[in-house]
């Protein structure tokens, strides 16, 4: 297949890059480096089969040539992005997707829309099950992400039933792994960083939120069975191993051997309370389920962290 990934030098996206290129797929990978990162792709640079494109989504896409599959990853994605980058994460649910989808059409081409377990917002359903609606605060700090992600099913769903676009969209329950940026606000990161230099591990609330994550290799196996499925409506995917944010904390500071304290901080404004996915779709439909659990995939990260630290 010849398959294009908007924000493939991306967190995900590079690690959906690797995937296909070992698969033997020719890969065009289409980011303007807001948040991603050229040294996410620069193994791939020399592969005959790769191309990179530096170019903002949001406006006319063009490309050469055939194209069997887009998958839409474009966007930034952070609590701390919610902040600083909200008009610009707006315009790419918005704007991108339309643009993706006008190019699936112009090309035949099948879509693939990343979506998020945050179009459920501050959940009052546990676990979530692709049928809720979701309970998000549309004008709160975190709503700019919520909102344009929930805008772009409504439009991929759209140009399924009145173009017949042949759509799939995943709902990416939380991820974590190699290629994190260290400084995007995520609990994983900041816990790792601050771990690794015996510092104090910021917990905020009481740390009794929960969470359920993923390590980037279960998701990407996923996301590439749900291409390969005929399922158009979205599917779940993530690790239904839930725990509290203050029992991650803990982990990490066992895992890396560390001499920090945690400390508590005041909880943002709609910080999701509660977040567990219902896989039993991608159970069933596609087959999946995660492989890694969150010791070994936690040790993979913070190797990577250790490694990577300049």
């Amino acid at each position: 297949m010849r398959i294009l990934i908007t924000g493939g030098a991306g967190f995900i996206g590079s690690h959906l890059c690797d995937l296909f290129l070992a698969e033997g797929h020719e890969v065009i990978c289409m980011d303007n480096l807001l948040t991603g990162r050229a040294d996410n792709i620069a193994r791939h640079l020399g592969n005959p089969k790769f191309s990179f494109v530096d170019y903002d989504v949001t406006q006319y896409i063009h490309v050469d040539g055939v194209l069997d599959f887009i998958l839409h990853f474009a966007s930034p994605a952070s609590p701390v992005d919610f902040e600083q980058l909200g008009i610009r994460i707006l315009k790419v649910g918005a704007l991108g997707t339309h643009k993706t989808l006008g190019l699936a059409r112009a090309k035949g081409a099948k879509f693939l829309l990343a979506s998020t377990s945050e179009v459920y917002g501050d959940p009052l359903l546990h676990p979530q099950k692709e049928e809720y609606w979701g309970n998000v605060n549309c004008i709160g700090i975190r709503g700019v992400y919520d909102e344009a992600k929930r805008f772009a099913e409504s439009m991929t769903m759209a140009y399924n039933r009145l173009h017949g676009i042949d759509v799939r969209i995943v709902r990416i329950f939380n991820t974590y792994g190699e290629r994190m940026r260290r400084n995007d606000g995520r609990a994983i990161p900041n816990f790792i960083t601050q771990s690794l230099a015996d510092a104090d591990v910021t917990v905020y609330g009481d740390g009794s939120q929960t969470r359920s994550i993923q390590h980037v290799s279960d998701l990407v196996t996923g996301i590439n069975k749900l291409m390969l499925s005929d399922v158009t409506t979205p599917v779940n995917i993530g690790n239904p191993a839930e725990m509290t944010m203050l029992q991650l904390a803990e982990k990490i500071i066992a895992l890396t051997d560390s001499n920090s304290r945690i400390v508590t901080r005041p909880l943002p404004e709609d910080d999701p309370k509660i977040r567990l996915p219902d896989i039993t779709k991608a159970r069933t439909l596609l087959g999946w389920e995660p492989d890694i659990s969150p010791d070994e995939g936690l040790q993979r990260t913070i190797k990577w962290f250790k490694q990577s630290r300049s």
